[in-house]
């Protein structure tokens, strides 16, 4: 098929004909306003006015830090039929990660909520962005965004843009060195979202998106599913499990994207119990498995998890497990969706067994485009078969079923056993007097690594190494016991949240 025929799948196409196919249906409904479709496509076809007349051109890079906000999905979209690039930025960074990222990707215009301007102004005079528009009010050296909105028309329709175009670049929190910035395109989008939708599609009346949209998960899993499929959003600025409820009944959600801890939290809420949720078809999850006490506490009210596993790389869906599987597949990620593959590979890249503990690879039209700026990281990441290396260690069961053990970086080699700290960290979680835990490796004469627990206690209680290796002993093998213990007040973390062991190793070696 010639170029010239090819189906344009660009975001920004896709969106203004889904508000041409149904422009009076809800598509975002944030703090008591909802908008149409129609209402939507307009405001994106001025809000690329707005950029264009700022000088952003095709392949030109426009941020946004901020907390929720429709603003972020009418710019991602502005963009897009520029055919310019979107790099949403974490609002949790500091002021030198948001002046790394930022001169990285090279931003020429810059969008901040008011909660977020002040940051971005400690910065300002070592940033190469060139316009700065605040979303909200305005302030010093911050144009009005709504007052330069009422001043434009609105472009026509969307530039056409490749599949392989890149659409967003969505900095990875690295839990070693500096962020790297996942180049992902138009058409990594476009398959994620065929590969959801022949997976385990349930967005039906409305979604709900109280995760970062910074965030791929936030972003990918329902929200611009939703978009595209003519279903409202209903867009919360951040979590609030008290008014996730009081909404999941307001709207008739029936479906929403978060963390095991938020759907915990939700469920430790007074109004839990009290919420019709009869309208949620299932809830989808990821980051980490769903304890299975969680599980039955929702099944208890007629609801279902469906669990994935992805990365900002594989924009994010690298399997699912569907729901009606939850409890008879726990502990795994599921399967490869339809357009997606997997493989386990050993250090030599060569493939393994089901059964057998490796590195997680990934292939299909999902995989990034490659990291901006680092061909270096690129080509260790994405080898010469076009199979992303994920640095996670799994295995798939005899079912084709994926089961995660840990990162690839954190595995600890003790006496020539593999030892995963993710495994050891499930068994001393259950512990009473443990808030948090991080196990790393520590240097061993004789057994070259040995298993260190870093532990956050709950208050005004004790623990030594001896209590938690018999502890720990009933259910792990002796090599896997913590011949260590160090106690924290808090664990080091970065922006995404992830424990940053680099640090403890610093810290206790």
């Amino acid at each position: 098929m010639s170029n010239a025929h090819a189906v344009d799948i660009g975001l920004g196409q896709m969106i203004l004909k889904r508000a041409e196919l149904t422009p009076d249906n809800r598509a975002i409904t944030f703090e008591g306003h909802t908008q149409t479709f129609d209402q939507l496509a307009d405001r994106i076809r001025r809000m690329a006015s707005v950029l264009k007349k700022g000088g952003i051109c095709r392949g030109d890079r426009v941020g946004y830090i901020g907390l929720n906000h429709p603003v972020f999905l009418e710019v991602l979209y502005a963009c897009c039929c520029l055919g310019a690039i979107f790099v949403p930025l974490n609002f949790r960074l500091t002021v030198p990660e948001v002046r790394f990222i930022a001169n990285d990707a090279g931003i020429h215009t810059l969008l901040a909520d008011d909660t977020l301007m002040p940051l971005v102004d400690q910065a300002r005079d070592e940033l190469v962005c060139r316009r700065y528009l605040a979303i909200e009010s305005s302030g010093s050296g911050w144009e009005s965004l709504e007052l330069a909105l009422q001043t434009v028309n609105g472009v026509a329709g969307s530039e056409r843009v490749a599949a392989d175009d890149v659409a967003f670049i969505m900095y990875t929190s690295g839990t070693t060195g500096l962020p790297k910035g996942a180049m992902l395109t138009h058409g990594n989008i476009f398959w994620n979202t065929v590969n959801t939708v022949f997976g385990e599609d349930n967005v039906q009346s409305a979604t709900l998106t109280c995760a970062p949209l910074f965030h791929i998960g936030g972003l990918n899993v329902t929200t611009l599913l939703s978009l595209f499929k003519g279903v409202e959003v209903v867009l919360h600025r951040s979590f609030d499990a008290g008014q996730v409820l009081i909404d999941i009944q307001r709207y008739s959600i029936s479906t929403m994207f978060g963390a095991p801890t938020m759907f915990l939290m939700m469920a430790q809420h007074d109004a839990f119990n009290s919420t019709d949720l009869s309208s949620i078809e299932s809830v989808i999850v990821g980051g980490a498995p769903v304890p299975v006490p969680l599980i039955e506490t929702y099944g208890a009210r007629g609801i279902s998890f469906c669990q994935g596993y992805g990365l900002t790389e594989t924009a994010p869906f690298a399997s699912i497990l569907a729901s009606r599987l939850a409890m008879i597949k726990i502990g795994s990620a599921g399967c490869p969706p339809l357009f997606s593959d997997l493989k386990i590979v050993d250090f030599d890249n060569q493939p393994l067994p089901s059964g057998e503990r490796g590195e997680v690879c990934i292939k299909g039209p999902n995989v990034m485009k490659g990291y901006w700026n680092r061909p270096d990281a690129t080509a260790e990441a994405i080898d010469d078969m076009g199979w992303f290396h994920s640095g996670d260690i799994g295995y798939i069961d005899d079912q084709g079923f994926l089961f995660l053990c840990d990162r690839v970086k954190d595995m600890i080699i003790s006496g020539g056993e593999n030892i995963y700290p993710a495994e050891v960290e499930s068994i001393l979680y259950a512990h009473s007097a443990i808030v948090e835990v991080a196990v790393i490796g520590v240097p061993s004469e004789k057994w070259g690594e040995s298993v260190a627990a870093v532990v956050v206690l709950v208050p005004e209680s004790e623990l030594n190494l001896e209590d938690l290796r018999n502890f720990a002993g009933e259910k792990l093998a002796r090599y896997k016991l913590p011949s260590e213990l160090y106690r924290v007040d808090l664990l080091p973390r970065n922006p995404a949240g992830k424990v940053q062991k680099f640090i403890l190793k610093e810290q206790f070696l």
